[in-house]
């Protein structure tokens, strides 16, 4: 037989209330209520689960409700989801109906970080006019937009 190691989904059933974090190789499932860390390879929050606290995973499916930062590959949002909290994702959906309040990032592991710009420089006529000089990412009095 071939040495393969077969995982089957931990499941927080109905009802049940777990205080504290869970750490898993594989899939869980979460029907009840989790206060506390999830770190797993699959996560999935059925409709009437509840996770208190940040979640680490490969994918997330999430149903029900969630209040917490999550860092995942694939986080996908179902209508009947209540996600507060930031989101660092690799892929994101969100069904109409859903309600997400937070920041969502993408995570890409290829991009590099911007370069910091130079400080612009500002010419001896502007300084003479008494106009305030131009700083790259500031915004500009009177005019919509970042100047760059």
């Amino acid at each position: 037989m071939a040495d393969k190691k077969v995982l089957h989904p931990s499941i927080i059933s109905r009802g049940l209330v777990v205080t504290g974090d869970m750490v898993s190789d594989g899939e869980i499932q979460v029907d009840g209520r989790v206060q506390g860390d999830v770190q797993c390879a699959s996560l999935v929050i059925g409709i009437t689960g509840e996770v208190m606290g940040e979640v680490r995973t490969a994918s997330l499916r999430l149903h029900g409700q969630l209040t917490g930062q999550v860092n995942a590959e694939s986080v996908f949002l179902a209508a009947t989801a209540r996600m507060v909290g930031d989101v660092y994702h690799q892929s994101l959906a969100i069904e109409p109906g859903a309600f997400l309040q937070g920041m969502c990032r993408r995570n890409d592991e290829e991009a590099k970080p911007q370069a910091i710009a130079a400080p612009v420089e500002v010419p001896a006529a502007a300084e003479a006019a008494e106009t305030p000089p131009l700083v790259a990412g500031k915004p500009i009095r009177g005019l919509m937009g970042v100047a760059s």
